[in-house]
């Protein structure tokens, strides 16, 4: 059960994320937008700040990760704030003087912030009891719907604060929000690692990284973040210049897609110890598949509103249900090292998705964003039932030992 520590660093981690989604969601919004502004009529390259800004992110997962588990977590947190003002003021300065490549420079600080900032759904559980994890986690996720309409709005008021300077105002208001994400972290109330358990090393990742559970985790956190990244960078491009929709009609559907991210995490993790997480990671894949149906299905702004929404509680369903599996085959003292290496890969993945995005865009065309999503949700679902049916197998074999807890002897085995 939650303890009064718990419940304190949920609500800390939870401000945290809220604020910090209004950062990304103002980012994503307005940097896609930015980039077609500066590159002018070939928009092949329009979502290459983004894919910059993701591979800041991925890059930055395992140094972040080391070095909070080396300075602990309200330090680390605080110091990845300062990352994210400089990366908004080289942001802002860029789209200021019309300078491209500047504007990349701060995408890529912002990044790294990101890679910190990602940690916020790990520091909640690293204290948790065992059966409040998965409901801590999803809370923390959860907080992030506030930032569905606070990022966006900010854009929007933001966006001609500088006259002349389309946009220049919505980065300064990013600066503020990261600055403000490391202030209030330093409520957390996280025990660093001892130096027993930071000496107690552990196994190799290469071993952890081969266990089934590791797999699967994985894979719905990094294929259910590409699918929605594919779609949601390409929308605001799709809504402009494929449907000619007015920016606050991008504006109201953005708003309704974070919302559609974060929203379940009110319940998901409730749903999770109901149901069990490989349920709802495969509930999540009909949701990805949902979405793609309605895009597909028109281009009105109700079919562009529906399908984010839907790609979003896919992606809240994917990623936390693989967040939840990861706490589930790491020691404490292999934690650092895990949680860096798996979000290296989630984002390595986002990266490769935004700049897909945009190719496949320029070249192909709205519908061919939505259609490549397909082959990823099915094997987000092909390694949910995999998995069910390994762990059915493991359990329908005896122990070994019968002095051995069994489901001591059942993580081993996976």
């Amino acid at each position: 059960m939650a303890d009064a520590r718990d419940k304190k660093n949920v609500l800390v981690l939870a401000a945290c994320q809220a604020i910090f989604n209004s950062a990304r969601g103002l980012t994503f919004l307005a940097a896609s937008l930015v980039g077609a502004n500066l590159l002018g009529d070939d928009l092949t390259f329009f979502a290459l700040p983004l894919t910059v800004m993701l591979v800041g992110t991925a890059g930055g997962s395992v140094p972040a990760a080391r070095l909070m588990g080396r300075i602990g977590r309200k330090l680390g947190f605080f110091y990845g704030s300062l990352i994210g003002t400089l990366g908004g003021g080289i942001a802002a300065t860029a789209v200021n003087i019309e300078s491209f490549a500047l504007f990349n420079v701060g995408m890529f600080f912002i990044g790294i912030y990101s890679s910190f900032a990602q940690q916020y759904r790990f520091a909640v559980a690293d204290a948790a009891a065992d059966d409040f994890k998965a409901k801590a986690i999803s809370l923390v996720l959860a907080a992030g719907v506030i930032g569905a309409f606070v990022g966006p709005e900010t854009a929007r008021f933001t966006r001609e604060l500088f006259a002349g300077a389309e946009f220049t105002g919505t980065f300064v208001a990013m600066m503020v929000f990261a600055l403000l994400t490391g202030v209030v972290a330093l409520g957390i109330d996280i025990p660093k690692l001892t130096l027993e358990e930071r000496k107690a090393g552990g196994r190799d990742f290469t071993e952890i990284a081969l266990q089934p559970t590791f797999i699967v985790a994985a894979i719905s956190a990094t294929l259910g973040y590409m699918i929605m990244n594919i779609l949601m960078i390409s929308t605001p491009i799709a809504m402009k210049l494929g449907s000619g929709m007015p920016f606050g009609d991008t504006v109201l559907v953005i708003e309704w897609h974070v919302v559609g991210m974060f929203a379940p995490g009110f319940f998901t993790g409730s749903l999770i110890n109901r149901f069990g997480v490989l349920r709802i990671i495969a509930a999540g894949c009909v949701m990805l598949v949902l979405a793609v149906v309605t895009a597909l299905a028109g281009d009105s702004f109700t079919h562009y509103l529906m399908a984010l929404f839907f790609v979003g509680v896919g992606w809240n369903f994917t990623f936390t249900g693989g967040t939840v599996l990861l706490t589930e085959v790491h020691t404490p003292a292999e934690r650092p090292m895990v949680q860096g290496n798996f979000d290296l890969i989630v984002f390595s993945g986002m990266a490769i998705s935004s700049l897909s995005s945009g190719a496949l865009y320029n070249f192909f065309g709205w519908s061919w964003v939505n259609l490549a999503a397909l082959p990823m949700i099915l094997i987000v679902l092909l390694a949910a039932i995999w998995l069910s049916f390994h762990r059915r197998g493991l359990a329908a074999t005896p122990p070994p030992c019968a002095g051995r807890k069994r489901n001591r002897w059942l993580m081993m085995k996976d």
